[in-house]
């Protein structure tokens, strides 16, 4: 049985030429007794100085934890790194194997290390104990770290404070830099440091940030634990801010501006857009949407096209938006998809003349082909837009059923557009809770090239008729 007592200044390197050593002649773990300058010594194992070292191979991932995790509080550190290395050194994929379990405690050791160097980078506090004009100023800071983080970490302040002389003290090892020159002591009691002027600053600073309105102290002790807090200058005022907060935050409450945001202006005014508020009689209605010009469409068309049939229908049917011949006369359904619907309507016995026929959208989308006028599908903003006057005949006809005659309709009258064929024959709910009778657009039967497809889709088409002509016969 072989003992290393490591020291505590330059414990990485010490640790690493022994375990080199120990690599290289072939002693297993179980053969070394690992220890610091503070571990009481064994009764029954004597001091023995480690193997030369020798040339070794190792994953340079385990390198590099290694230097990291030799810092860590643990007693038990080096035995385990050299545990884990003896196994490493024959099979180098441990070290991406994560259900290891010596692994798993090396990697956590790796990881509070990292920690407590965070911590120590951001809760450090100098205080100036030199001459404030002399060529280098001094500082010393106390500092108490969870791990031997203090030679590690460093290098840090080196280089970020290289222009001035400094000492971290810690009960473990200390830093000195002195003209350029780092070097490391043991452990020191805690000093006697005098006050500083700049603290004061400091302190304000610290205060004037705190949000009360964001105050989570559990996640605030998280990021800066308690453990610091003594020797923090600004943590004294800690728990009166805590105290505090609730009020301050009802204060803040109170002295926030009681007109909306422009943001919200904006959004505000885009909700009432989309929400119809004609108040005004039926016979005003149709003039109304023909002066209508929400949306780019009556740029192009020639005049918007309004529902027309009883002003208290039972039935309402609703197409998708004017076609050419429609856009001319500035009446519905008088196309050639609204002679079919007719026709149709007829054989299932659906009275038309005593349902409000309308679209969901109210000016023709098309595109000119020469003489042409080729129809175009409305897009969602167009559709939202026009939704003012659907839901304004709607509340007007006060309908026991509507009849969405395709994709627009549907959109229109329940939010979704799509799955037309799937939905078709279905019952859903529309504007003011009304049901809404899902079915195909007859144009789409004038469209379809298969005869097959054709006539199935017609016999869908009148199914969907007669089943809106029952309900309403139901509901008489």
């Amino acid at each position: 049985m072989q003992r290393v007592s490591l020291p505590p200044i330059g414990t990485a390197k010490a640790w690493r030429e022994a375990a080199r050593g120990f690599l290289a002649a072939g002693v297993p773990p179980e053969q070394i007794l690992w220890g610091d300058h503070a571990a009481a010594p064994d009764l029954f194992v004597g001091e023995t100085v480690s193997p030369k070292a020798g040339q070794v191979s190792v994953p340079r991932s385990f390198v590099s934890m290694a230097e990291t995790a030799v810092w860590h509080s643990d007693p038990e550190r080096f035995a385990r790194l050299y545990a884990f290395l003896w196994r490493v050194k024959d099979a180098p994929h441990l070290m991406s194997d994560r259900g290891d379990a010596d692994l798993a405690v090396l990697r956590g050791m790796e990881k509070n290390v990292r920690r407590c160097q965070h911590k120590m980078k951001a809760f450090v506090r100098f205080r100036e104990i030199g001459d404030p004009n002399a060529p280098r100023r001094s500082f010393a800071a106390w500092f108490e770290p969870t791990h031997h983080t203090v030679e590690p970490t460093a290098d840090f302040f080196v280089r970020r404070f290289s222009d001035m002389d400094w000492r971290i003290l810690t009960p473990d090892v200390s830093a000195i830099f002195e003209n350029g020159k780092l070097t490391f002591q043991e452990g020191h009691e805690k000093p006697d440091l005098p006050e500083d002027a700049g603290e004061q600053l400091w302190i304000t600073y610290f205060q004037n940030i705190f949000n009360p309105a964001r105050l989570m102290v559990k996640a605030m002790q998280s990021e800066m634990p308690k453990k610091y807090w003594k020797n923090m200058p600004e943590a004294a005022f800690i728990p009166q801010m805590i105290a505090e907060a609730p009020a301050r935050a009802r204060a803040m409450a109170e002295a926030a501006p009681t007109l909306p945001p422009v943001r919200m202006d904006r959004v505000q005014a885009q909700l009432s857009a989309f929400s119809s508020a004609w108040n005004g009689p039926m016979e005003e209605l149709p003039a109304a949407i023909r002066a209508c010009t929400r949306c780019p469409l009556h740029c192009h068309a020639t005049q918007a096209v309004p529902g027309e049939g009883p002003n208290r229908a039972d039935l309402m049917v609703v197409g998708e938006q004017p076609g050419d011949q429609e856009d001319l006369a500035g009446r519905p359904f008088v196309g050639p998809a609204g002679q079919m619907f007719d026709r149709i309507a007829g054989e299932a016995g659906l009275d038309r003349e005593a349902a409000f026929v309308t679209n969901a959208v109210k000016h023709f989308k098309f595109t000119a082909r020469g003489k042409r006028r080729i129809h175009q599908r409305p897009e969602t903003p167009e559709i939202d837009q026009c939704r003012w006057w659907m839901n304004a005949e709607v509340a007007q006809v006060q309908p026991k059923l509507i009849l969405a005659m395709g994709a627009t309709a549907a959109q229109s009258l329940t939010g979704k557009g799509t799955g037309i064929l799937k939905r078709r024959g279905t019952i859903e709910t529309g504007p003011e809770g009304i049901p809404v009778l899902i079915t195909l657009h007859p144009s789409y039967l004038l469209r379809v090239p298969d005869p097959r497809v054709r006539e199935e889709a017609t016999a869908q088409f009148r199914s969907d008729l007669a089943m809106a002509a029952r309900m309403m016969a139901e509901a008489a």
